[in-house]
């Protein structure tokens, strides 16, 4: 008799999961202060439901003073009073679950809060002393100590020094930060540093929590000794010379604390039947998906950000070459494949797509936070926006959204100085404006008394101009806390809801229509590097991306016997063509 047939085990939810990177504080105001909170994100977690996401991914949203927008962390282990309790919490576990939605949370290991008790405990302690070893303390370099332990440049612009002053009035040991003075860098290397994000992990998988997208993976580590980094070029902008620093950025070291996470998430699931976990870590690799793999597999992260595809430019042979290689080298090694267009970092793509210059090859960075300046048409920055996520949404692997993008929101740029909040506009002097244009609040209605639907209706306008300082407890309600344009109404949720050619009637298309595609089938190529086509086939399903701006017959590469199954061009259904910046999905048949 032969053996029975096994059944092969499913692939966990996450290797092909749509995940919805949710902005707290931008997203739903419940109480009218101007702030978004959980509670207002549970009011508007049908909007997810019927956009069809599988996971909602939620910024910091723990205790903060906000100098980084909660990305720097006061307390691991509560909720940001502004945003609710951790009662509200579990509401919101709760209630995302009910509707099929996992929940994911963000955490930052490379550093806390200077506010935080650790961090406020070292500065009252002596040099050399345990609460000074959870971080990195040094003395000065030159005369009295008055020069940086090292020529380190921080991400955020400026020294990653700064220096701390006795309890006596005089000048001290100087502290790490690699992004803002307020964010000091955890020393990862103290048992108590590890320990307290073992405990951490535990105790939001036990409220329910289902995994963790991981910050700034790539300067956790630091070399022996924090060495000074080599010279760059005087051509490298400002916001990029960090990335040039061999002794922190992608330091080896950190994938042993990567190696421990994951043996944590392994011992909680075993503990835990049923319970599916993931975490997805924050890494630009440019250009290499080799070292990208590094961070993904069975023992660190299960899945990492292909963000190379977000940030390849309008051309074809480009984007062939970024996808060929981190699908050919990730899917060799069994890794997941993770794809984003978005994300709370990076201008938005139909301002990115917009710009003049966005199909030539030298508008590459290969950094998120750089950008050559062009002129922007913003209706060609959206045609393209709409092809790319088509585009994606076929691809094998995971896809994760930001949220607005289903809305097809645009950066905004004409911010106030005195409004901007992204500590990159302070410590560069203004030179760089910084992340605050994609983080501004979601315009849920047509109705700008109450912040286009971000706010509860109490009566008052919230538009640019309104008075901020307005008084909650009297009706009154403060302006949100980045200002939204006066024409956000015409993109809202609201807006778009019944319109078939809008942008969320797209994403709500391609989501639904993901479901279609086999998981397993594999991407096969129908075309070699092509100046205006990129195309692929996925089981039975064709998939056509045009950059050229004109339609471009098609029927030499998918054959005259297809039908058009969805294309990024609202009423497009001739199958031998795909119109101009635009995306076509195709099936057999009549």
């Amino acid at each position: 008799m032969s053996p029975a047939a096994t059944t092969p085990a499913p692939s966990p939810w996450w290797r092909s999961a749509v995940t919805y990177q949710l902005y707290v504080r931008s997203f739903a105001d419940s109480n009218s202060d101007g702030i978004g909170d959980l509670a207002g994100v549970i009011d508007r977690l049908d909007h997810l439901s019927d956009l069809g996401v599988d996971a909602l991914w939620l910024t910091p949203c723990y205790p903060s003073p906000q100098l980084d927008t909660g990305y720097d962390v006061a307390d691991y282990f509560d909720i940001e009073p502004d945003y609710g309790d951790l009662e509200t919490f579990d509401r919101l576990i709760a209630a995302a679950r009910r509707r099929g939605i996992k929940v994911l949370m963000d955490v930052v290991p490379n550093h806390c809060s200077s506010r935080h008790a650790w961090f406020q405990a070292a500065l009252a302690a002596d040099p050399g002393s345990p609460e000074r070893e959870r971080f990195f303390f040094r003395d000065g370099r030159g005369e009295g100590g008055d020069e940086p332990p090292n020529n380190w440049r921080s991400v955020f612009g400026g020294r990653t020094w700064t220096r701390t002053v006795d309890s006596d009035g005089s000048p001290g040991q100087w502290y790490l930060h690699t992004f803002a003075p307020s964010q000091p860098d955890f020393n990862w290397e103290s048992p108590d540093v590890v320990n307290h994000f073992d405990d951490m992990l535990r105790f939001w998988f036990d409220r329910g929590v289902e995994g963790f997208r991981v910050d700034a993976i790539a300067v956790a580590g630091k070399a022996p000794g924090l060495p000074d980094a080599p010279p760059v070029p005087s051509d490298v902008a400002e916001n990029d010379v960090w990335s040039h620093n061999p002794y922190t950025v992608f330091w080896p070291s950190a994938h042993d604390h990567w190696k421990h996470w994951r043996a944590v998430i392994d011992r909680y699931e075993l503990d835990h039947p049923g319970r599916s976990l993931v975490t997805v870590s924050e890494a630009y690799t440019p250009g290499r998906p080799d070292l990208l793999l590094k961070f993904i597999g069975p023992d660190e992260f299960h899945q990492s950000f292909c963000f190379d595809i977000m940030l390849t430019p309008w051309n074809a042979p480009m984007m062939r070459d970024t996808l060929a290689s981190f699908i050919s080298v990730l899917t060799a090694a069994g890794a997941a494949l993770t794809w984003t267009l978005n994300n709370h970092d990076t201008q938005r793509a139909v301002t990115r797509y917009g710009r003049a210059n966005a199909a030539e090859p030298s508008s590459w960075t290969g950094n998120n936070l750089v950008y050559i300046d062009a002129p922007i048409d913003l209706d060609v920055g959206a045609r393209r926006a709409r092809a790319m996520i088509t585009m994606m949404a076929a691809l094998p692997g995971a896809l994760y959204l930001f949220q607005g993008e289903e809305l097809g929101l645009p950066e905004v740029f004409d911010i106030p100085d005195d409004r901007r909040q992204d500590p990159i506009f302070e410590r560069t002097e203004g030179r760089e404006i910084g992340r605050d244009g994609c983080r501004i609040p979601m315009p849920w209605t047509d109705d700008p008394v109450t912040a286009f639907g971000f706010s509860t209706p109490v009566g008052a306008a919230h538009v640019r101009g309104a008075n901020q300082a307005g008084d909650t407890a009297t009706g009154a309600a403060r302006e949100p806390w980045l200002p939204q344009p006066t024409d956000w109404g015409q993109r809202s949720a609201e807006t778009q809801r019944g319109d078939t050619r809008s942008a969320l009637s797209l994403y709500r298309e391609l989501l639904a229509g993901r479901a279609d595609i086999v998981e397993s089938a594999e991407l096969e190529w129908l075309l070699g590097n092509d100046d205006e086509l990129l195309a692929f086939r996925r089981g039975d399903l064709s998939v056509v991306l045009n950059v050229a701006p004109y339609d471009v017959d098609i029927t030499d590469v998918v054959g005259d016997d297809m039908r058009v199954a969805m294309c990024s061009v609202a009423g497009h259904d001739d199958s031998s063509t795909v119109p101009g910046d635009a995306c076509v999905w195709l099936r057999p048949g009549p």
